[in-house]
């Protein structure tokens, strides 16, 4: 275990790690317990009662925030002919097909989220190892593998956020930065949580969420009660 500073020492004595605080003093907390330097993200963790080893029970896909996370990405996007041309009119950062395909095997990675036409799928493809690892591989579920490559590319500089389910059922999420007012964190916060719960997969038996709790990038975790998500 890495050894924790005394900023994180001290932030973490504000937080009662057996209350469930409401949504709005979480946001508040969340605040006074960030020891960042920077302006750090605000990330939620859900805890889910689901087995993420069955099929019927994985939980992925992509939804806009309200508000945005905060954070510009950059989008390369896959395409041929006027796929390609809707793709840099719609603002998309890098376009191409085998060309970005060959720069990629050579190293290049200079991007935050790829997007691809179905008809590219095939070659993408081969870039299987470099990008699935990453998390980076374009996912009809997600909304980036499809032909209306305006809308992908639109939807994810408005701030578009990914999740999905992990081996040990959680789904990490990020909301914002610290620098958002309040009530954007909290608007963001229930919208995800109102996503999350509508993916239950109906095959998931018990409590569906057992747990949720906030942090910023390098603060402590903050549990939240669900009631107070509830819109």
């Amino acid at each position: 275990m890495a050894k924790k500073g005394k900023k994180f020492i001290e932030a973490k004595k504000l937080v009662d790690s057996t209350t469930l605080y409401s949504v709005e003093e979480a946001v508040e907390l969340v605040k006074k317990t960030n020891v960042a330097k920077f302006d750090a993200t605000v990330d939620v963790a859900f805890r889910l009662g689901v087995d993420p080893r069955k099929a019927d029970q994985q939980i992925r896909g992509a939804m806009v925030l309200p508000h945005g996370t905060g954070k510009v990405r950059s989008v390369l996007v896959f395409a041929k002919g006027e796929k390609a041309k809707e793709a840099e009119a719609a603002g998309a950062d890098f376009v191409g097909d085998s060309d970005m395909i060959n720069k990629i095997q050579q190293g290049w990675m200079e991007f935050d989220v790829v997007v691809a036409t179905p008809d590219m799928m095939a070659e993408v493809g081969k870039l299987g190892r470099v990008l699935g690892p990453r998390g980076l591989m374009p996912n009809p579920k997600t909304g980036t593998v499809t032909m209306d490559v305006t809308k992908a590319v639109n939807e994810i500089k408005a701030g578009k956020v990914e999740y999905r389910v992990d081996k040990a059922g959680n789904v990490h999420v990020p909301i914002g930065k610290v620098s958002f007012e309040d009530q954007k964190l909290v608007e963001n916060f229930k919208a995800i949580f109102d996503t999350i719960l509508k993916a239950k997969p109906s095959a998931a038996k018990g409590t569906y969420v057992k747990n949720i709790a906030v942090s910023s990038t390098m603060g402590p975790g903050i549990k939240v009660a669900s009631e107070s998500l509830e819109k």
